[in-house]
């Protein structure tokens, strides 16, 4: 077990984790008391991988079964090693490996035109029926907005369209543009609230159609459609732009071109309003294993990071808010659903897959739990007053869109096949 033994005993600072080797040799870490974990490790290359790349190999290990859990679960080790980041992190060897890493941020990230694209069919084409086993109605996939632990997944997404369709301070005629458009959903209900027109853009071929069939189903094409294209592909102008979870693919040394695209896209007196994932910690890299299997490409930013590229395109910041459990919330969501799906999903694929997921939905609601992962709120804007000054617009807003939504339901799973 040398020497992966005692980068463990640095690890475990909280909490108690008990190793079985692939002798059978029991070996015992405990720090404070906290969560306690029985791990069995069957592969003794393992005590080499987990030595030099714990994060990257924990994940593989876990899809192979080679490494499993006694009297404990994935959710418990998750949890452990969650809370244990920063002691694993500040382990010399660790340190070192981190510190390589981010000078290849650069290689990591690459997201020109053409690769983007491949690394978005990586994760969103795996097909609109097995993302329907997980997410709600409207398929919303980035961070729900609960207004009390109480609502259902389908409360607390329509509260973060709402949330968000506020924000953008919308007028009748309004022309808007939705980057990364997902399955369609938000662009629905900004049509739905407003008399806008809303154009949306995706790299996903399976988001694509699936958008535009739920905008036919709605009566909404006429003012709502979508387009399988690249935002840098874009020359027009918009009065509001609208991005929620893309920005996570874009990749740091991508910024600048993001929003000077933003800039050039928006009109004078425009409003834009980024929904991304953050984290309050300097600048790092992705997980491995996540880079690998599930986001190629992708890396959520430190504030520090995303305010240089902001200050270069001359852009003002004009509202800033955070919310900090409100993902840990939803992937413990979808997790929970996608546990209760999980004969489809093998079906579907197989058991490796279905492993890999389960660490995915897990190890994610652990960054916003534990770790240091938030999600953002920030809207942009040309001219510093082109939204209002003082904040209550946006409560007021809300409130008006309820009432506008209990009085006439929305088809929110509108374009809902199967």
């Amino acid at each position: 077990m040398f020497p992966l033994s005692n980068m463990l005993k640095s690890f475990v600072r909280v909490g108690t984790l008990k190793v079985i080797d692939a002798t059978g040799g029991v070996h015992v870490f405990s720090g404070s008391p906290g969560p306690r974990v029985t791990m069995r490790l069957t592969d003794p290359t393992l005590y080499r991988k987990l030595f030099f790349n714990p994060e990257l190999h924990a994940g593989e290990a876990y899809m192979d079964g080679r490494l499993s859990f006694e009297d404990s679960t994935l959710r418990d080790f998750l949890t452990l090693f969650s809370m244990n980041r920063l002691s694993l992190g500040s382990y010399p060897l660790q340190k070192v490996l981190r510190k390589v890493s981010r000078g290849l941020k650069r290689f990591q990230q690459a997201n020109p035109v053409g690769k983007a694209q491949q690394n978005v069919a990586h994760h969103y084409d795996l097909g609109n029926d097995f993302y329907k086993l997980f997410l709600d109605e409207g398929m919303l996939y980035s961070c729900a907005y609960f207004l009390n632990d109480n609502e259902t997944l389908e409360q607390a997404q329509r509260n973060k369209l709402r949330l968000i369709a506020s924000k953008l301070n919308l007028k009748p005629g309004l022309r808007i543009l939705d980057i990364g458009s997902g399955w369609g959903q938000l662009a629905l209900y900004l049509a739905e609230m407003e008399n806008v027109d809303v154009t949306g853009v995706t790299l996903s071929k399976e988001q694509h159609v699936l958008s535009n069939e739920k905008a036919r189903q709605a009566g909404l094409s006429d003012r709502v459609r979508f387009h399988l294209r690249d935002y840098r592909e874009l020359d027009d102008h918009f009065d509001r732009i609208v991005s929620v979870g893309m920005f996570e693919h874009v990749g740091v040394h991508h910024y600048d071109e993001f929003f000077a695209k933003v800039n050039a896209l928006m009109k004078d007196d425009g409003v834009m309003l980024l929904h991304s994932i953050g984290h309050m910690s300097p600048p790092g890299t992705a997980s491995p294993w996540l880079r690998k299997y599930i986001f190629p490409g992708a890396y959520s930013p430190a504030l520090s990071e995303v305010f240089t590229s902001v200050e270069q395109a001359s852009l003002w910041v004009t509202d800033l808010e955070f919310l900090r459990l409100h993902y840990a919330k939803t992937l413990n969501h979808w997790a929970r659903r996608f546990e209760a799906n999980r004969a489809a999903v093998a079906a579907m694929y197989d058991e490796r897959f279905c492993r890999m997921w389960e660490f995915y939905l897990i190890s994610a609601e652990m960054m916003f739990r534990t770790g240091s992962q938030l999600v953002f709120h920030m809207q942009l804007a040309r001219q510093r007053d082109a939204a209002p000054i003082v904040r209550d617009y946006v409560t007021d807003t809300q409130r008006r869109y309820m009432s506008k939504e209990t009085a006439r339901p929305l088809p929110f799973g509108a374009g809902k096949l199967g």
